[in-house]
């Protein structure tokens, strides 16, 4: 029973951990092959030579173009709110059923029989500002080359410093007349861009909290 208990209780803190940078798997073995030579038809010239006047812009699926990030976005909202109401209601009766000749006239006055009054009040006021940047370099590789000439686009790049990794990895579609004579693209061009920039490692797990906390975190019902 304790042992049952005690692998419960390790499977419940193995699933608050935070996982693990996952990194995608490598397409070198996804290359399409290179053409072979053949001068059966007496020519020099083969399907994977280089024209004298091709450029060196990444057009085919292997090809690979340089990305610069250069993300910059920033975002300010302000919001005030002001609300009040005030009602008063007053009501006499001078006269009802003879009463005020009565000796009950000297316990009631009909002249202010019903007098009352509200009020309420609301303040509100929220502010939120927001500002990102991001600037990097990556290299991509063309995975595929859509129906209408657009380029499908993966890229990662891996860095580790001190048993820490730094994993930066994007993906998206782009144009090849945006590609610049020198095989680079701005970040800004790319359409369906999906940029990660995260870590893994010793000062990655010392900004989250442990694994207790985020056990207390998901049971606590308040």
């Amino acid at each position: 029973m304790k042992n049952a208990a005690l692998a419960l209780v390790m499977s419940l803190a193995a699933g608050c951990i935070y996982p693990p940078v996952q990194m995608k798997q490598d397409t070198f073995n996804d290359q399409p092959p290179a053409p072979r030579a053949s001068y059966a038809n007496g020519s020099i010239w083969q399907e994977s030579s280089s024209s004298l006047a091709e450029d060196f812009k990444a057009r085919r699926r292997g090809d690979i173009v340089t990305v610069v990030i250069a993300e910059q976005a920033s975002a300010t909202k302000e919001a005030t709110t002001g609300t009040k109401r005030e009602t008063g209601v007053s009501a006499a009766i001078p006269n009802f059923m003879g009463i005020e000749t009565t000796a009950l006239a000297n316990y009631l006055n009909l002249n202010n029989l019903v007098n009352a009054t509200t009020s309420s009040k609301y303040d509100g006021s929220g502010s939120t500002t927001r500002k990102d940047v991001l600037s990097a370099t990556v290299s991509a590789r063309v995975v595929d080359v859509l129906p209408n000439g657009n380029l499908r686009i993966e890229g990662q790049r891996s860095v580790r410093v001190n048993n820490e990794d730094q994993v930066m990895m994007l993906e998206g579609t782009v144009r090849p007349r945006d590609i610049s004579q020198d095989n680079m693209i701005s970040s800004a061009m790319i359409a369906d861009a999906r940029i990660t920039y995260s870590g893994n490692g010793i000062i990655t797990d010392r900004q989250q909290p442990g694994w207790l906390m985020n056990l207390v975190d998901k049971v606590w019902p308040f």
